[in-house]
């Protein structure tokens, strides 16, 4: 394996999953990242060999196959394909999606509840970062005012909101006040994202998880334990094609 490249480990025996090693020379050990959609990345020191991998997989298996299930879309809709519904729960905001075969570049019209892509089927990357574009967009609109009404309603102050598509996080809080969320939150409830909302604006008051982090939280949302551990699982309700 050359310095940089990703390649399939056909000894980790994981049909149906994208198991993939990273050489990296910075690692000093092996190590394994589980990312929403249920990619697994294992990275190794430059120049370990297959058969150490493969001990190490062997060992951590059992860790690795629960947050698989854990991380992995509960939809049957493939990865590399389009949906026929997009339907955004935070916001209520459901679309049927019509793709429109023409040439050049890919564009997005809506018509009401209708969004039509037009586009060509072979050039399906490039369809499907139109669309994480389009939720990008509709998750500023829904989450922007949302969190400016918490704020003013429990007097946590932010400085501005950034609204990007992280792997691994739902949101974060910077020490100079910027929040940032998922905007994969629009396909959780609006229970779910409340809570985060609310504990990303605690962050601007405790910057950890702290004791009395978590006292402000649960003033603010008493259930946010059930809160927390449905966001966990969230990722399971997050679509293939917003995930790639």
């Amino acid at each position: 394996m050359n310095q940089g490249e990703v390649e399939q480990l056909p000894l980790l025996d994981a049909p149906g999953d994208a198991w993939h090693v990273r050489p990296s020379p910075r690692a000093r050990r092996l190590a394994v990242r589980v990312l929403p959609g249920g990619f697994v990345e294992i990275v190794v020191p430059h120049g370990t060999r297959p058969r150490i991998i493969e001990q190490f997989v062997t060992r951590h298996r059992p860790w690795i196959e629960r947050k698989v299930a854990l991380y992995r879309p509960a939809g049957s809709a493939p990865a590399d394909g389009l949906p026929a519904q997009i339907q955004f729960a935070a916001s209520g905001r459901n679309y049927d999606l019509q793709l429109v075969e023409t040439a050049g570049p890919p564009r997005l019209v809506a018509d009401g509840a209708l969004l039509r892509l037009y586009g060509d089927r072979a050039r399906m990357t490039l369809l499907r970062h139109v669309l994480q574009r389009f939720t990008m967009r509709e998750a500023h609109a829904a989450l922007a005012p949302w969190l400016a009404g918490l704020s003013a309603t429990t007097g946590l102050k932010y400085e501005r909101l950034q609204v990007r598509r992280q792997r691994t996080r739902w949101g974060s809080c910077s020490r100079s006040g910027t929040i940032s969320l998922n905007a994969c939150l629009l396909f959780q409830t609006p229970r779910v994202v409340n809570y985060l909302l609310i504990h990303e604006l605690a962050h601007t008051q405790h910057m950890n998880h702290s004791r009395r982090f978590w006292n402000l939280v649960e003033r603010l949302e008493p259930e946010w334990r059930e809160l927390d551990a449905a966001l966990t699982s969230g990722w399971r309700v997050v679509p293939a094609w917003a995930l790639g």
